[in-house]
C-alpha cells in the first residue's frame, strides 16, 4: 500500500494511506518522483515554525520534482507525461501584488504547499496546473528536485541584479550558497568570492565558479558590488553586510532566528546600501531557473549526497539536523 508522511503536530508524524486526489478544474496530479528536506521542514518537525506558516496536520514536501499523470477539465492536455517541478505559493492572482508579479506577496494571506496545503511527501501530489514549469524530455528528476530552493536564489539573483566585470561575494556554503554561485558565476563577475564558516566546501564551491574562498572572521575583505547572503543567521548578515563597496546591493535570503540581533541601521544608511529581502519564488524566478537547468548551467545534482525512502522520514530529518560536513541535500524517494 502507498502511504504518505503525515505531521500530526510538532514532534509527532505517522505513515498514512495515500490515496491519490483527482485532478479538478484548473489542476493537475503529478507523480512524485524526489522531494527534498530543508531546514523549514525540520521547523515544521521540531514546532519552531512562525505562527501563521504551518496548519497541522500536514503532509510536507514542498522542494520536489514529478511528472504529470492527468490534468483536469480547463488545464492543458499537453501537460500529461511531462516531467514538471512547481511553485509552492497559492497565490490568488487577482490582487494587486499578484497582477505585479509578486506572488510571494499575496494579498490574500500565505498559503504554500507543504505548509498550509497537502505536500509533496507522497506518491502524488495534485496542485493548480498553472504553477507548473514544464522540463526538457531529458531533464534529471533527481537534480530537479532542488530546483525551488534554486528558484529562491534566483530571485536573489535577480534582485542583486549582478552585471558582468563586477566583484560579487555569497555568504553561506549550504546549498542555497552553492546554488547561488551558479546563478552568480553566469553573469560573468571579475570576482566571486564565497565566505564559509569552514572549509569543507571549497572545492565544491571553485568547481561551481568560485573564484576565492575564506572563511568567517578577521577583517573582511569589502569592496564588492553584489553581496547574497544565504546562511540564515545574525552573524552571516552582519558578515554580509561589511562587504559591500558603498552604494553596493545586499540580498538577504536566510531568516534569522526572531529577535536575534541584526543590522546597524545606521551602517547601512552612511554607506548607502542597497538592501533587498527574498521569501520564495516568484513566477519570474522560477522561469529563470527552469531557464539556467535546462541550459545547463545549473547543475543541483552534485549537492545531494542522500537519498533515503519516504518511509525514513525520521532518519532523513534527523541526517539534515547533523550538521555533519557530509550531509548535503536529502532527498526522500516515494
Amino acid at each position: 500500500m502507498s502511504a504518505e508522511i503525515v505531521v500530526e503536530a510538532p514532534g509527532r508524524h505517522r505513515a498514512a494511506p495515500h490515496t491519490p486526489r483527482e485532478p479538478g478544474p484548473g489542476e493537475a496530479l503529478v507523480r512524485v518522483h524526489a522531494v527534498g528536506i530543508c531546514g523549514s521542514d525540520r521547523e515544521v518537525y521540531r514546532g519552531d515554525r512562525p505562527e501563521g506558516y504551518v496548519r497541522y496536520p500536514v503532509v510536507p514536501g514542498h522542494e520536489w520534482s514529478g511528472t504529470v499523470e492527468r490534468v483536469g477539465a480547463g488545464a492543458p492536455a499537453s501537460l500529461a507525461g511531462r516531467k514538471v517541478v512547481g511553485e509552492g505559493f497559492r497565490n490568488c492572482q487577482v490582487c494587486d501584488r499578484c497582477h505585479a508579479g509578486e506572488t510571494t506577496l499575496c494579498g490574500a494571506g500565505y498559503e504554500e504547499t507543504g505548509f498550509t496545503v497537502p505536500g509533496a511527501m507522497a506518491p502524488t501530489l495534485t496542485l493548480p496546473a498553472r504553477l507548473l514549469h514544464v522540463l526538457p524530455e531529458g531533464a534529471d528528476l533527481t537534480a530537479a528536485a532542488l530546483l525551488e530552493p534554486a528558484a529562491c536564489v534566483a530571485a536573489a539573483a535577480l534582485k542583486a541584479g549582478a552585471r558582468p566585470g563586477e566583484r560579487v561575494a555569497v555568504v553561506g556554503t549550504g546549498t542555497l550558497g552553492m546554488l547561488a554561485v551558479q546563478f552568480l558565476r553566469a553573469t560573468s563577475p571579475a570576482e566571486l568570492l564565497v565566505v564559509g564558516t569552514g572549509r569543507e566546501r571549497e572545492a565544491l564551491a571553485r568547481r561551481f565558479g568560485a573564484t576565492a574562498f575564506r572563511t568567517r572572521g578577521g577583517e573582511p575583505p569589502g569592496g564588492f558590488d553584489v553581496v547574497v547572503e544565504t546562511a540564515g543567521s545574525a552573524d552571516a548578515a552582519r558578515t554580509a553586510a561589511a562587504l559591500p563597496r558603498r552604494g553596493g546591493r545586499l540580498v538577504l535570503t536566510g531568516i534569522p532566528a526572531p529577535g536575534a540581533d541584526g543590522l546597524d541601521p545606521t551602517h547601512l544608511v552612511l554607506r548607502q546600501l542597497e538592501v533587498r529581502t527574498v521569501f520564495g519564488a516568484p513566477p519570474a524566478a522560477w522561469a529563470h531557473t527552469v531557464r539556467m537547468f535546462a541550459a545547463g548551467l545549473l547543475d543541483p545534482l552534485p549537492l545531494v549526497t542522500h537519498e533515503v525512502p519516504l518511509s525514513a522520514f525520521a532518519r532523513a530529518i534527523a541526517l539534515v539536523g547533523s550538521g555533519h560536513p557530509d550531509v548535503g541535500k536529502v532527498l526522500l524517494r516515494p
